[in-house]
């Protein structure tokens, strides 16, 4: 199951597998790796400062730096992007707040 972990200290952690099909098949997995880097890459363009992210092949951590209102709009929308996924696909994502 992927795992989104959305902290109060603005701090969104994805890790985990969807195991929805086969490595290179699986639609749920593909679909989070492109929501969640088309995201960082967006924030990115426009201020490479807004945020700090790593990704270690396991899991991505993303940092919001800046709370300015397009960092915060996109990030939003990845988060509801995530959301339907889970409405869809509740055996293999999970998103937590805490």
């Amino acid at each position: 199951m992927i795992k989104v972990d959305l902290t109060k200290e603005n701090v969104i952690t994805i890790s985990g597998h969807a195991n929805y099909d086969d490595l290179g098949k699986d639609i749920v997995c593909a679909s989070v790796s492109s929501i969640v880097i088309t995201t960082i890459n967006a924030i990115i363009e426009i201020d490479n400062e807004a945020i700090d992210y790593s990704d270690n092949g396991k899991k991505i951590t993303i940092k919001v730096i800046k709370q300015d209102e397009i960092t915060l709009k996109l990030i939003n929308n990845m988060i509801l992007l995530l959301e339907e996924l889970q409405n869809d696909y509740s055996d293999n994502i999970k998103i937590i707040r805490r």
